[in-house]
C-alpha cells in the first residue's frame, strides 16, 4: 500500500502515519489516561498492520493519535484514540480520526469505547454489542494442587494451532499479530491440550502497572480456570488486570473468584456486521487497542 501524503487541517494540524518509533508517545498518553498499556505492545501491534497508526502534529509536536488496524479484507479495529490534554477542544482528535478511518476502506470497524466517548461513537455509526469490564486486584496465590494438568507453555511448534484457535474466537484472522504476541519477550503464553486436542490458550504480559491477562480463550470454564491458574503462577500479589466481556458469565465468575473487582468499563462497538465467531470462548479480550 502506498503511503499517502500527510493530511493538513485547520489550526496547523498535520496528520500522517506513525511509525514504531512513535509508539512511546502514544503509549505514554495511554498510560496517562489510566489505560495501563503493556510494556512491549508496540512491536506486536505494528506487526499486524504497520500502516494503521496515525499521529497529528502541530508545528512538528505530536498532539493527537488514533490507530485503525486492518485485520483482513472485511474487518478493522480502531483504538489509541487520544488527544494531548492541553490540545483538546480544538478539533484535532476528530480530524485525526477521519484521516485514519479512511484506512479501513469498506471494512466493518470495531472499537472498545470508553463511557465518555460512546455517544460520539454512536453518532459516527458505531453500535454497541456488549460491555467489557476490566477487573483488577492482586494476582491470586497459587493453589495447593500446583499447576493444572495438560497446561504447558506455548512453543514455536504450537503457533499454527494457536493461530487457528485464535481465528475461531476473533472476528478475523490475525496471524501476524498472534505470532508476534506469542513471541514477545516478557510475555508468558500457555495452552491446554488434554488428549492432544487444543482447548484454549492465554497470554500474560507485563504492563505499566503490574501484569495483564489477554487473550484468554477457552472451550470451557474449566479450561479457562486451568489456563488462568498457570498464567498467574509466580505473579502472586502483583497488580493484575483482565478485560472480560460482560456477556460471558463464567468469565465474570472466574475474575470474581480470583478476588478481582471491576475498575473500568468499555463498550465493544461495531459499524456493521462481523463474521460469526466463538464468542463464548472469549474469557478475556486480547487488548482494548486491537480487539
Amino acid at each position: 500500500m502506498t503511503t499517502p501524503a500527510p493530511a493538513e487541517h485547520p489550526g496547523g494540524l498535520v496528520v500522517a502515519r506513525a511509525g514504531l518509533e512513535d509508539w512511546p508517545v502514544i503509549s505514554g498518553w495511554a498510560a496517562d489516561e489510566g489505560w495501563n498499556p503493556g510494556l512491549s505492545d508496540g512491536r506486536a501491534f505494528f506487526a499486524q498492520d504497520p500502516e494503521g497508526f496515525f499521529l497529528g502534529r502541530v508545528d512538528g509536536e505530536p498532539v493527537s493519535a488514533v490507530s485503525v488496524v486492518n485485520h483482513g479484507p472485511d474487518y478493522a479495529f480502531l483504538g489509541c484514540y487520544l488527544v494531548r490534554p492541553d490540545r483538546r477542544g480544538r478539533g484535532h482528535g476528530l480530524a485525526t480520526w477521519r484521516t485514519a478511518l479512511a484506512h479501513a476502506g469498506s471494512r466493518t470497524v470495531g472499537l472498545d469505547g470508553v463511557v465518555a466517548q460512546q455517544d460520539n461513537y454512536r453518532r459516527s455509526g458505531f453500535e454497541a454489542a456488549h460491555r467489557t469490564i476490566r477487573f483488577t486486584g492482586p494476582a491470586p496465590a497459587p493453589t495447593a494442587a500446583g499447576l493444572p494438568a495438560d497446561v504447558r507453555p506455548v512453543t514455536p511448534a504450537d503457533v499454527d494451532d494457536v493461530t487457528a484457535y485464535d481465528t475461531a474466537c476473533h472476528p478475523a484472522a490475525r496471524p501476524r499479530f498472534v505470532a508476534a504476541w506469542l513471541a514477545t519477550p516478557g510475555h508468558r503464553a500457555v495452552l491446554r491440550r488434554p488428549g492432544g486436542r487444543l482447548t484454549g490458550y492465554g497470554v500474560l504480559r507485563p504492563a505499566r502497572d503490574g501484569v495483564r491477562v489477554g487473550p484468554l480463550f477457552a472451550d470451557t470454564a474449566e479450561d479457562a480456570r486451568a489456563l488462568f491458574t498457570a498464567l498467574t503462577a509466580g505473579a502472586e500479589g502483583r497488580p493484575l488486570s483482565i478485560d472480560v466481556p460482560e456477556t460471558n458469565k463464567p468469565a465474570l465468575a472466574l475474575a470474581e473468584d480470583a478476588g478481582l473487582t471491576p475498575s473500568f468499563e468499555t463498550a465493544r462497538m461495531y459499524t456493521g456486521p462481523v463474521r460469526p465467531h466463538a464468542r463464548e470462548r472469549v474469557f478475556a479480550v486480547t487488548t482494548l487497542e486491537l480487539g
